[in-house]
């Protein structure tokens, strides 16, 4: 664990001096993720694809036992190109179940490649995978008014995550579960829980302030309602 001082309200400092949330300071590359990409907006397919299917690769397990095994996930999915993905066989099957530098669930491997085939059909319903899933993003109107220790107490789901982990499965999706989908959500920047006071709130929202979410054509599902 790194030298670090604990703030009231779910934050701490180290040497550095800057506030963080409580929950990166484990070790420093839990907490480099936390700096520099948790919770900023994403819309790249691959980056999406590769976010949802490390998620399903969590259930069960904590997230910095996945950050830690990210690069041998990369290597071992072909980058996370979904085309790829979708075009494993059993080789490959056996392959990934004798590759100790992941995650050897026959489950969920079997789940990724599904999904890799059903973000096929999403991308050209779509036009991209950033385009469905910022859909659900959640209005002002469904956030609480702060962020804080408080607020976010217990907090594993949204009616945005679950409508997405709906319409997900409607869709032949898999391991993508509300709580999976609300940490999604988190990760990808549809929702900024980074807590009032830590020092990658702000920049984060300037992020967002500056990003034009990727839109479908026409009317599509959003949150449970079509727009």
């Amino acid at each position: 664990m790194l030298d670090a001082t604990r703030l009231p309200g779910g934050l701490f400092t180290d040497e550095d001096q800057l506030a963080r949330c409580l929950w990166c300071r484990a070790t420093p590359q839990y907490q480099r993720y936390h700096d520099h990409e948790w919770g900023l907006p994403a819309s790249d397919d691959a980056r999406l694809f590769e976010k949802i299917c490390l998620e399903g690769f969590q259930a069960g397990l904590s997230w910095l036992t996945i950050l830690k095994k990210r690069d041998a996930f990369r290597l071992a999915f072909a980058g996370f190109d979904m085309d790829a993905v979708a075009a494993f066989d059993d080789a490959d099957m056996q392959r990934l179940l004798l590759d100790a530098g992941i995650v050897r669930h026959r489950g969920k491997i079997v789940s990724t490649i599904n999904n890799a085939k059903q973000a096929q059909h999403m991308r050209r319903e779509f036009g991209s995978l950033g385009a469905y899933f910022w859909q659900f993003e959640p209005g002002p109107e469904a956030r609480p008014a702060q962020i804080t220790q408080q607020t976010l107490s217990g907090v594993t789901t949204s009616a945005q995550s679950i409508a997405l982990s709906k319409d997900l499965r409607k869709r032949g999706w898999s391991f993508v579960g509300p709580t999976t989908m609300y940490a999604f959500m988190q990760a990808m920047g549809l929702v900024n829980d980074h807590i009032e006071g830590c020092s990658a709130r702000a920049r984060n929202l300037g992020a967002r302030a500056a990003f034009t979410p990727p839109r479908a054509a026409g009317a599509r599902l959003c949150g449970g309602e079509a727009r």
